[in-house]
């Protein structure tokens, strides 16, 4: 078994050189000839003058170059960072500073759209651009060369690494402002593809739809997962549900991931009846039963697993398909090689029926948030141990998200204790979100507040007051969103209240209460 990331890819170069690794457009690409191309990037981010450790952010579209890219930087020793390509270049430039990055691997139309952020991050000396022939724009202070001309001055040897190292930080909202940077281990990231790929028993003719961004970390498991099991990944940026259903059906695809709101979409639309899919998978939100019941109906013979996870632990619990008829409420029993507990806030165990949070145990647990402390105090803590010999405390993640368990040992999921907004498969910060608002100066008072929807999970309704009594232009407002938020952060809709905003007995924003008197306001009106 494969004891770092990249190293997956190798192991199935040298069992089935020839077998498809990497479909993308009309690019067919095999196991040898990729991890060809992952050791040359990483000799090229070598050659450069990456240091063991040193972040690589790569801002690209799902291509064969950003694969390589990821896989390289840690095969050269070095930790990757894929960044959302619907991200806008203030929060690109976030991260890039947040967690020193040295090299970044994007386009040169993307890299115009950074141009004026990039002089804020300091750490970062040398930018890739991918596109052959492309212009790419002179930035004072950076070495900006081609993909080409870097892999073909690549040398070097790779840092030594072992499994315990830094792989990957993947960026995740927080409930209190920025995203916060979780950090994967290698052993994170392996664990985590063996225990996927053997609940999902998947093999080497597996054909698995890589839809999902490589930011996210079921997204990025599409990947791993495929080549734990030297299977076949194919690479897809759609723009129309129906463009899924097409490739599924052209590429004979047997695994697909999604999340309930392109679950909706996909259901509504006509399904071939001659569909090859073994599996699809459900995660970052509950699936609504009828999307559920139209699903099995249009694929009667593909396997549905329902899946719980958090970008802390990777991945959490899975229903398997027999149980789906009995209990599709239910996010199942812990994954392979995990351990879920349901705890009270003593950290005792709580009974059959009790809600609780979910704790999770194991080795995918990961290792914290980079360079917060405080936060991954929070979250990673030890959990009461059942050896009264060990001296050193074993940390397991505590989710925030209220659970209960069953006699059985099915867990149901409850709701969150924090405040953050799933949309659309996403997470999103209400306070990354009022930031924006109030450096518009056109507000007095703002709270962004999830509402439930039929379709994307929670809609993003944007709560303001007017500033010095003045008219609220929310067309102004709109379009200073559209300018700072990707269109996952944008508010479906924007509510003006006289006034103050209600406060709780803290003197905070009482989101409890305006989400309640939305919610029950929606629901009056049939909105």
């Amino acid at each position: 078994m494969a004891d770092l990331v990249h190293k997956l890819i190798f192991k199935s170069a040298d069992l089935f050189p020839d077998r498809e690794a990497l479909v993308y457009r009309d690019e067919r690409i095999g196991y040898a000839v990729l991890a060809k191309a992952i050791d040359s990037a990483g000799k090229a981010m070598l050659a450069l003058g990456l240091d063991r450790g040193e972040r690589v952010a790569v801002y690209l579209e799902k291509r064969p170059e950003t694969v390589a890219a990821l896989f390289g930087a840690t095969a050269a020793g070095g930790v990757f960072v894929p960044v959302n390509p619907l991200l806008k270049p203030e929060q690109v430039a976030y991260i890039l500073r947040d967690c020193n990055v040295r090299i970044l691997i994007t386009s040169a139309d993307r890299l115009r759209l950074l141009a004026a952020v990039l002089s804020q991050c300091h750490d970062l000396h040398t930018v890739i651009v991918v596109n052959p022939g492309a212009i790419a724009p002179v930035i004072v202070g950076l070495n900006i060369i081609s993909w080409d001309d870097a892999l073909a001055a690549g040398h070097g040897k790779a840092h030594h690494g072992i499994d315990s190292d830094m792989a990957a930080i993947l960026y995740t909202s927080g409930s209190t402002g920025k995203p916060k940077g979780v950090v994967l281990s290698h052993r994170n990231l392996v664990a985590g593809a063996a225990s996927v790929a053997q609940y999902l028993k998947n093999d080497p003719d597996d054909r698995i739809l890589s839809v999902l961004p490589l930011s996210f970390d079921y997204g990025l498991s599409q990947l791993t997962t495929a080549f734990h099991a030297c299977a076949t990944s194919v690479l897809m940026n759609y723009l129309l549900p129906r463009d899924i259903i097409e490739i599924v059906e052209r590429e004979r695809i047997t695994g697909l991931a999604a999340v309930p709101p392109l679950w909706i979409q996909l259901a509504q639309l006509n399904w071939p009846s001659h569909i090859l899919l073994r599996y699809i998978t459900n995660s970052g939100g509950a699936m609504p039963r009828a999307t559920l019941d139209l699903l099995r109906s249009k694929a009667p013979n593909t396997q549905v697993f329902l899946m719980y996870g958090l970008t802390e632990a990777f991945r959490s619990t899975f229903l398997s398909p027999e149980e789906v008829d009995r209990r599709p409420d239910s996010i199942g029993k812990a994954i392979p090689n995990a351990e879920v507990l349901v705890l009270r806030e003593d950290g005792s165990l709580c009974a059959a029926g009790e809600p609780g949070e979910l704790v999770h145990r194991g080795a995918l647990v990961s290792m914290g948030y980079w360079n917060d402390r405080e936060k991954t105090a929070e979250r990673f803590k030890p959990v009461p141990s059942r050896q009264s010999g060990l001296t050193i405390p074993e940390l397991a993640v505590w989710s925030g998200d209220t659970v209960r368990m069953d006699e059985e040992g099915f867990l149901y999921f409850i709701g969150r204790r924090d405040e953050m907004i799933k949309t659309s498969g996403y997470r999103v910060s209400p306070t990354e979100v009022e930031e924006v608002i109030y450096a518009t100066e056109l507000v007095g008072e703002a709270a962004a507040i999830g509402i439930p929807h039929p379709i994307l999970g929670q809609a993003i309704v944007l709560v303001v007051t007017s500033r010095n009594d003045a008219t609220l232009d929310h067309d102004a407002l709109l379009a200073a969103c559209k300018l700072h938020l990707p269109a996952f952060m944008l508010p479906s809709r924007i509510e003006s209240r006289e006034g103050n905003l209600p406060r709780n007995p803290n003197g905070k924003i009482d989101r409890k209460l305006l989400a309640q008197t939305l919610q029950n306001a929606f629901m009056e009106h049939g909105t």
